[in-house]
C-alpha cells in the first residue's frame, strides 16, 4: 500500500459533499461525504443495497444527484451524461463489460470517439493501444476480436477505453467478481501501476482480503449513509472492516457438523457436451455426490464448469454419457422433468437465467410451483396465495426490497441471489446444483448464503457447489474435484491447496502423487 506516498499527496482530486440520490421508496444516498486523493486507491465498502454503486453512478455521470455537490479539481460539477464525467477526467469500469464481441480491441476502443472522423487507418492505432497497454502493464493483443479474449483480458480493453478516454480517475465496480486468482493479480500489478503514475481508483469490492491488499483508504456505507469515512487501510483489520459494513461480528469460517453420508444421488458418467461455438467443453467428466454432502468442484474460470451445470439441468443437450439422479437415468430429459426429480439450480448468471428481471418478486419465486395447490390451478394462480408464498418467503430468507411486487431487476446483487435462493430451497431439493452462489456479494449476504448451503446438507440434500473461490470451497465442501479443460483432473479429501492448485493448471492427481512418490 502508499501509506508513505499519502502522508505528503494530500491533493484532493474529487470531492463529494452532501450527496444524496433518490428512488421511488428508496433513500439509496443520504447526503453522502466522499473524497478520493491523486495517486490512491480508495476501497468502497458496504452490504448489497448500501449505496455504493448508487453514488459512484453519479460520479461517473449515470445518475444525477438530487442533493449536495460534487467538484473534481476544485470544479464545480454537475455531470449529466458519462460523455461529460469522462470529459472532466472520470471513466467507471462497470462489472458487466460493455464491449463488442465481433470488432477488435482496437475498434472498440475507438468506438464513439470524434477522431478519427472518416477513415482509420488501424495499424497507427493498433500501435497507439499497444504502447498504452505497455505503459500501464494491461498486456492485451489490439487486433484481437473481443469473443477471442478471456474474461480477464476484456477487462482490461474496459480500463484501455477509459485511459485513452483522459481518465484519470477510474471507478472500479466490483472488478474481481468475473476474475481467476492469476487475472486478480494481474489486475491489482496495473492499479498499482497506475496509482505510481498518478492516477486516482475507486475500488467497489465486497472481498475483504482484497480491501486490504490493494487499497490505502476505506469508505463505509451502511443503509445509503457514510458510517466510517477515508480510514487508513493500515490501521483496521478484516475484522473491523466487516463489522462496520454489517453492524455486528462476523464469522468467516463456518463450523460444519458432522453428517451422515446417504446413498449416491448424483452420478455422471463419460458426460460430454460442447459450448456455444460447437467446441467440445465436457470431455468425459465423471464424478458423483451423496445424499447430506457437499462436493466442491474447483478450477479456473471457462473450463467447462457452466456447460456441466447446464447439462445437469437439462439447459444443454448432452452429446454422450450418462446423467443419474437417485439410479434414474435423467440425460437430456426436460428442466421441468428434472424439477419433478427434485433437482435444484442456482445459476452463475443471476439476471439471464436466474430470474425473469421484468417480473415482480412474486412472479419469480412462485416460477417452480406456479401450477401446484395451492398457488396454481390448472392455467389459474391464485394470486393471493401466490402472494402470501412470496412475502413468507420474503421475511425468512430476509429480502430486502420495498413490496413484493417490486421488479426483481431493481433489486441489488445480494438480494437478488436471496430470491433465487429462496425459490430453489423452498422447493425442498434432492439435489442442489449451485454455481457461484456467492460471486460478488457482501461478506454478511456470504455467510447467509453459505449457511443455507449448510441447513441443505444437514437436511440430506446432494450438493454440487461449483464455485472459482478455493477458501469457499476449503471451508463448505467434503471433497473436491478439479476440472481442467472439460476433464476432471481428480478428487481430494484432505483438502490440499498444492494438489488442487496444480490440477487446475492441468496436471493429474495421478501424476502429482506419482511425483510425489518418486
Amino acid at each position: 500500500m502508499n501509506q508513505e506516498k499519502l502522508s505528503t499527496e494530500t491533493e484532493i482530486v474529487v470531492r463529494m459533499s452532501g450527496v444524496s440520490k433518490r428512488f421511488p421508496g428508496v433513500l439509496a444516498n443520504d447526503q453522502v461525504d466522499f473524497d478520493l486523493r491523486k495517486g490512491e486507491v480508495h476501497a468502497l465498502l458496504g452490504e448489497n443495497g448500501a449505496g455504493k454503486s448508487t453514488l459512484m453512478n453519479v460520479l461517473a455521470g449515470m445518475y444525477r444527484a438530487d442533493g449536495g455537490t460534487i467538484t473534481v479539481h476544485d470544479q464545480l460539477v454537475d455531470f449529466g451524461s458519462p460523455r461529460e464525467a469522462i470529459e472532466a477526467g472520470i471513466g467507471m469500469v462497470h462489472q458487466h463489460f460493455m464491449l463488442v464481441p465481433s470488432q477488435s480491441v482496437t475498434e472498440n476502443i475507438l468506438l464513439g470517439l470524434d477522431e478519427p472522423r472518416f477513415r482509420m487507418h488501424l495499424p497507427q492505432y493498433n500501435r497507439k493501444i499497444e504502447q498504452m497497454a505497455e505503459q500501464y502493464g494491461l498486456h492485451v493483443d489490439p487486433a484481437a476480436r473481443i469473443w477471442q479474449l478471456t474474461v480477464g483480458e476484456q477487462q482490461r480493453v474496459e480500463i484501455l477505453k477509459m485511459l485513452y478516454r483522459g481518465a484519470d480517475v477510474l471507478i472500479m465496480d466490483e472488478p474481481t467478481a468475473v476474475l481467476a486468482p492469476s487475472e486478480i493479480d494481474e489486475l491489482f500489478n496495473t492499479l498499482r501501476s497506475m496509482t505510481a503514475q498518478g492516477k486516482s481508483i475507486v475500488f467497489i469490492s465486497h472481498k475483504l482480503h482484497e480491501v486490504m491488499d490493494i487499497s490505502d483508504r476505506v469508505t463505509v456505507l451502511q443503509k445509503g449513509a457514510v458510517t466510517s469515512s477515508g480510514v487508513p487501510t493500515a490501521d483496521v483489520t478484516r475484522a473491523d472492516l466487516a463489522r462496520m459494513m454489517v453492524g455486528r461480528e462476523v464469522v468467516f469460517r463456518i463450523d460444519k457438523k458432522d453428517v451422515e453420508i446417504g446413498d449416491v444421488v448424483l452420478s455422471v458418467e463419460g458426460l460430454k457436451a460442447d459450448n456455444e461455438k460447437g467446441l467440445p467443453a465436457l470431455r468425459g467428466v465423471d464424478l458423483n455426490v451423496h445424499a447430506g454432502e457437499i462436493v466442491g468442484l474447483a478450477g479456473v474460470a471457462g473450463n467447462g464448469q457452466s456447460e456441466l451445470s447446464e447439462t445437469l439441468a437439462g439447459l444443454r443437450e448432452a452429446l454422450d454419457g450418462k446423467v443419474m439422479v437417485h439410479g434414474e437415468d435423467v440425460t437430456n430429459k426436460s428442466v421441468k422433468s428434472g424439477i419433478r426429480q427434485g433437482i435444484s439450480l442456482v445459476p452463475a448468471d443471476r439476471t439471464l437465467v436466474g430470474t425473469a428481471p421484468n417480473l415482480s418478486v412474486t412472479d419469480n419465486v412462485i416460477m417452480k410451483n406456479y401450477d401446484q395447490s395451492p398457488i396454481g390451478h390448472g392455467w389459474m394462480v391464485n394470486s393471493t396465495e401466490a402472494g402470501n408464498y412470496a412475502t413468507e418467503l420474503k421475511d425468512d430468507y430476509d429480502i430486502m426490497v420495498p413490496t413484493i411486487d417490486t421488479s426483481v431487476r431493481l433489486l441489488s446483487g445480494g438480494n437478488l441471489q436471496k430470491v433465487i435462493l429462496a425459490r430453489e430451497i423452498s422447493s425442498d431439493p434432492k439435489l442442489m446444483i449451485a454455481v457461484q452462489p456467492t460471486r460478488g456479494l457482501d461478506v454478511g449476504a456470504i455467510e447467509g448464503v453459505q449457511k443455507l448451503l449448510l441447513e441443505q446438507r444437514e437436511s440430506g440434500a446432494a450438493i454440487l457447489l461449483i464455485s472459482e473461490e478455493l477458501e469457499e470451497l476449503l471451508s463448505l465442501s467434503d471433497r473436491i474435484y478439479v476440472i481442467y479443460e472439460g476433464e476432471i483432473m481428480g478428487e481430494v479429501l484432505d483438502g490440499d491447496i498444492d494438489k488442487i492448485g496444480q490440477m487446475m493448471t492441468g496436471t493429474r492427481l495421478e501424476q502429482i502423487d506419482t511425483q510425489g512418490d518418486a
